[in-house]
């Protein structure tokens, strides 16, 4: 760890990609955890960090609701200027983490952006979108959603009018956190290596 963030991967790695959590869970869950390993294991050097609330959830014990829109954008912002700027960093991040980045990345210049489990509606409520900036996104995009994913799934996706930068990857039976039911014959591990594999040659492509 380094001050407020945890740093993973070379120093001197080709790309740089900061990592911001989803709204439930910090930066050192489970899943951030190893997608963070798994993609600087690759040779990309992954920040994470926390917004303020969660920042309050560690130091004081006890839980709150994330931060109002402004607020998250405004820690997006400081991170993407504390490591250098947009033009030298590829932004994205869980759920949450990754829809923020999604709306400060053209502002920014960003390099890239990558979302783990973009929340497009909330579960059950299809009509209340979270997509109209995508229509007009100019950074390359690459989003990873579970096909079973109950805040888009390809049929309602499909139909969004997304920015041609934003490509898709579709994980076959994963929910939001990318995790298969067991009669799918596949297995979490082997989704959440899906998307780190394509999450790291996005990357690469785009030099962080």
């Amino acid at each position: 760890m380094q001050g407020d963030t945890l740093i993973d991967g070379p120093e001197d790695a080709a790309a740089t990609f900061l990592f911001a959590h989803g709204a439930g869970a910090p930066m050192d869950s489970g899943f951030m955890n190893r997608v963070a390993a798994g993609i600087a294991a690759r040779g990309i050097r992954v920040v994470r960090f926390e917004f303020p609330y969660m920042a309050r959830r560690r130091s004081e014990g006890r839980r709150g609701a994330p931060d109002r829109e402004p607020v998250l954008r405004a820690r997006w912002t400081q991170v993407v200027a504390d490591f250098g700027g947009g033009p030298r960093v590829a932004i994205g991040g869980k759920s949450m983490g990754g829809r923020i980045a999604s709306m400060i990345a053209d502002e920014v210049g960003a390099r890239a952006l990558v979302c783990f489990g973009y929340p497009f509606h909330p579960p059950g409520q299809p009509q209340k979108l979270r997509t109209k900036h995508l229509a007009a996104l100019r950074t390359p995009a690459l989003v990873l959603q579970g096909t079973r994913d109950a805040f888009g799934v390809p049929e309602e996706v499909a139909g969004y009018g997304l920015s041609s930068a934003i490509r898709v990857h579709w994980i076959e039976n994963g929910d939001h956190s990318l995790k298969p039911p067991a009669r799918s014959g596949r297995t979490e591990a082997g989704n959440v290596e899906e998307a780190i594999a394509a999450a790291a040659d996005f990357l690469l492509a785009h030099g962080g």
